[in-house]
């Protein structure tokens, strides 16, 4: 089968609010971007569901999801509220459509699941909320997704799947969830000393996690070195019946939220190691803050997934497509042309420190 991609209108019209770092359009400039490009099969498109409260319920609790259902409705929440379940902070604000988006979201890995339930690659790019607890929202994050799309599989019979967490950011709503589960794997590379300050080297979730939290600086061969020398022999040797992939991208130098040096060869090679390790994969999207970052990062991972050749120079259609967003942040009143006429980055290529040798050393401790 050839991979399937997973959208929803819902995410055209939706922001976080002016000052939010999503207040950027990521998913509809992705999907316009693979229009231009000519990557957007009609037959490779699933519209997806949203996930019911009763779905939701799998893994949230239902005082919570009521929370996030009345605070869309009325918009507002009250002090008791935010103090409960971490609803109308800066972070995780109320906004018109707080329950529903997420919610579609969610109903995306589950469905994506389904569809995977004889084998596959499905790409849900507006997946990734891997901070949300089962009792509160947590870091942009309102419902898990990659933990309703984990426990869809686990719930048709299958005994391994790995995790696999590129964002900048640790995967520890994922990892908490199944702390201790021999049957699920989490693999987190993510910046040390950054937020939510989880994921430590050393903690490996009761046996069912390897983290490893690289100093600011990381470059595209380190990325590799991790890839190679830790994440794909951990991976074969669990053995995983299914993958997740969480492709955040906010570990790209282009990021405002990260202090990682990746270009996005990196995130694509990452993409090209998983592919075929497993018979199911399902890759998400994630963290990232550039809007033309993350667009032109994520093409790139449609791409890997259908093996298609990335042009050295984009045509005019996408060229359009990218020079029509604005970016109200510094960078993006003066961006440079690249970020408009290719999809790849120049390679950071560099030495690989020692401390991030050991990290993947200590994976095998």
């Amino acid at each position: 089968m050839r991979p399937l991609i997973l959208g929803n209108a819902i995410y055209r019209n939706s922001t976080y609010g002016p000052k939010h770092p999503l207040a950027i359009a990521r998913i509809p400039l992705l999907f316009d971007l693979l229009g231009a490009l000519g990557w957007l099969d009609p037959s490779q498109y699933v519209e997806s569901p949203r996930a019911t409260p009763e779905q939701i319920a799998r893994f949230h609790g239902r005082d919570y999801i009521e929370a996030v259902i009345a605070a869309e409705a009325s918009q507002r929440v009250t002090p008791e509220i935010t103090a409960r379940y971490n609803l109308g902070k800066l972070e995780n604000p109320v906004y018109p459509e707080m329950f529903r988006r997420p919610a579609t979201s969610c109903g995306a890995s589950i469905h994506a699941a389904e569809l995977l339930r004889d084998g596959g690659v499905i790409y849900s790019p507006a997946g990734g909320t891997h901070h949300a607890r089962a009792d509160r929202a947590a870091g942009f994050c309102y419902f898990n997704d990659p933990v309703l799309g984990i426990l869809a599989l686990l719930d048709q019979g299958l005994s391994r799947i790995a995790y696999v967490d590129v964002d900048v950011h640790h995967g520890d709503g994922v990892e908490a969830a199944f702390a201790g589960d021999p049957r699920v794997l989490c693999l987190s590379v993510h910046e040390a000393g950054r937020w939510p300050h989880t994921g430590r080297a050393d903690d490996r979730a009761g046996g069912s996690a390897r983290n490893f939290p690289v100093p600011p600086g990381m470059n595209d061969s380190e990325m590799d070195w991790l890839a190679d020398h830790a994440l794909v022999p951990l991976m074969r040797r669990f053995r995983p019946e299914g993958i997740l992939l969480q492709a955040g991208c906010d570990a790209l130098a282009d990021d405002p939220l990260g202090k990682q040096e990746l270009s996005n060869n990196a995130l694509w090679r990452v993409v090209a190691r998983v592919m075929g390790v497993a018979p199911r994969l399902l890759v998400l999207g994630g963290g990232g803050y550039n809007p033309w970052s993350v667009a032109r990062a994520w093409a790139g991972v449609w791409a890997t997934l259908n093996g298609h050749d990335l042009p050295s120079s984009l045509p005019p259609a996408a060229e359009a497509v990218l020079r029509g967003v604005t970016w109200h942040r510094a960078a993006g009143r003066n961006p440079p042309d690249h970020w408009f006429t290719t999809l790849v980055d120049e390679p950071r290529d560099g030495a690989v420190r020692d401390e991030v040798k050991r990290l993947a050393d200590l994976a095998y401790a």
